[in-house]
C-alpha cells in the first residue's frame, strides 16, 4: 500500500505538466466563483480542490502572490500581438487592448471582484504592478519613442508625457469612470485628438 501511495504521490505531485498547473489554475478560479475571498483562499484547501499536494504547489509558485497572478492573467484578455508596421499601428493595437480589457472586467464579475480584492493587499497590488503594469508601460513608452525616431511623433516632447496623453484617457474610462463609454473606435479617437491637438479647426 506504501508503495501504491508513493507512486501515485510521484504521479500527480512531480510531472511539471500542463495539466496539473492548469487543475491549479482552475481550482482557484472555481474557489472565487465560490464566493470564497482572495485574502482568505489558502494554498492548503487550493491543494485539497485541486486534488494535489502543497508541494506541487510551491514547485511551481514561490507563494500564493504569485499564483494569483497567473489566475489573472489567465482571465483577463489576452496580451495583443503587435503588427509592428508603425509606432502608431501598435499604440492603436496597444489602446484596444486597454478597452477589451476594460470591457472584460465590466462583464466578468469574477474579473471584477479580483481585481478590486486585489487593490485592498498592498503586497500583491504591488506585484501586479511590478510584473503586468510596469511591462506594459514599458512596452508603450517603447512604441513612443519609435514613433519619434521615425517622425510619427514630435520629438520637443518628454516621452513620458506623450505616454500619458496617449493612454491616459484610456485608464480615465476603464478604471475610474466605470460607466463611461468604452465605443470600438475610442483607439483612433484618442491617437487623432493627441495628434491634431484641441484647438478648433480652421
Amino acid at each position: 500500500m506504501r508503495e501504491q501511495g508513493h507512486e501515485k504521490e510521484h504521479r500527480r505531485g512531480r510531472p511539471r505538466s500542463e495539466a496539473v498547473e492548469r487543475a491549479i489554475l482552475e481550482a482557484v478560479v472555481t474557489l472565487l466563483e465560490d464566493g470564497v475571498p482572495l485574502g482568505t483562499l489558502s494554498v492548503e484547501r487550493i491543494a485539497r480542490t485541486a486534488g494535489v499536494g502543497k508541494a506541487t504547489i510551491y514547485r511551481r509558485w514561490q507563494g500564493k502572490e504569485e499564483l494569483f497572478l497567473d489566475v489573472l492573467r489567465e482571465i483577463e484578455p489576452p496580451e495583443p500581438e503587435l503588427p509592428g508596421t508603425s509606432a502608431l499601428d501598435d499604440l492603436r493595437v496597444m489602446l484596444e487592448a486597454m478597452r477589451q480589457r476594460g470591457l472584460a472586467q465590466r462583464s466578468s464579475t469574477l474579473l471584477h471582484n479580483v481585481v478590486v480584492e486585489m487593490k485592498g493587499q498592498p503586497r500583491l497590488w504591488a506585484e501586479y504592478h511590478r510584473t503586468v503594469i510596469d511591462p506594459r508601460r514599458a512596452m508603450t513608452t517603447e512604441l513612443i519613442r519609435r514613433g519619434v525616431a521615425a517622425g510619427e511623433l514630435r520629438d520637443d516632447l518628454s516621452v513620458e508625457l506623450m505616454n500619458e496623453l496617449l493612454i491616459g484617457p484610456m485608464l480615465m474610462r476603464t478604471l475610474y469612470r466605470q460607466g463611461a463609454p468604452l465605443e470600438e473606435n475610442l483607439p483612433d479617437q484618442i491617437i487623432s485628438a493627441v495628434l491634431q491637438g484641441l484647438r478648433p479647426r480652421t
